[in-house]
């Protein structure tokens, strides 16, 4: 049995090591098709851009984001004049776009667009620089597992959070039913006690009748 989960756990690495490999491919970016690079990760845009944003930051870059409804290159981030020593000794413009691979899909894939001065290096890197572009996007993929698991802890927090949130208000729901019970049997007592009176002056007066016929 031990054997059969190790080996179920070795398949399932597997299909996700063999899931995040980067290739080429084209896109539509600046009004022209360019050569980009590509890779599909197992996880949602969200986890995927958190990892990228993260990655850049720390490498000491920020993007400008294409934005405007209009704008049909919008949703790609621009590194513009960003230095990765994994890729290249060169400072270039490193243009990234996450998509979802579809509306029932938690999978999504990258677009990578390399620029400098204008002119998309990749028509002008050799095999080497190739497979170098595409190591770093392999590289990438704990990364997009470790923004993946805090976007679940982030997920799981706020679901804990609201089951909390609707325990205070049963409690709070049940001490507001006690008081009202409490309240009520209290009434209950005091107009027992009014009707036992009341019962008694009625007694009274109906006696009151009998002996004015006498």
């Amino acid at each position: 049995m031990k054997q059969l989960i190790l080996s179920l756990l070795m398949i399932s690495g597997l299909n996700l090591v063999l899931s995040a490999q980067a290739y080429e491919g084209t896109a539509d970016y600046d009004k022209k098709k360019q050569q980009v690079f590509m890779i599909d990760y197992p996880y949602p845009p969200e986890a995927v851009e958190n990892a990228v944003i993260k990655k850049m930051s720390k490498l000491g870059y920020k993007s400008k984001e294409e934005k405007g409804l209009f704008n049909k290159d919008k949703g790609y981030r621009n590194f513009k004049d960003a230095f990765i020593t994994e890729i290249s000794a060169d400072k270039m413009d490193y243009i990234i776009k996450v998509e979802s691979k579809g509306k029932k899909s938690d999978a999504s894939v990258v677009y990578l667009i390399i620029m400098k001065e204008g002119n998309n290096m990749k028509t002008s890197f050799d095999a080497y620089q190739v497979d170098r572009v595409k190591a770093f996007l392999n590289s990438l993929l704990p990364d997009v597992e470790a923004e993946n698991l805090e976007l679940d802890i982030i997920a799981q927090e706020e679901a804990v959070n609201k089951a909390e949130k609707k325990l205070r208000g049963l409690k709070d729901d049940q001490s507001d039913l006690e008081k009202k019970l409490k309240n009520n049997q209290e009434d209950q007592r005091d107009t027992e006690k009014e009707i036992e009176s009341k019962k008694q002056a009625l007694e009274a007066l109906r006696g009151r009748r009998v002996n004015n016929k006498l």
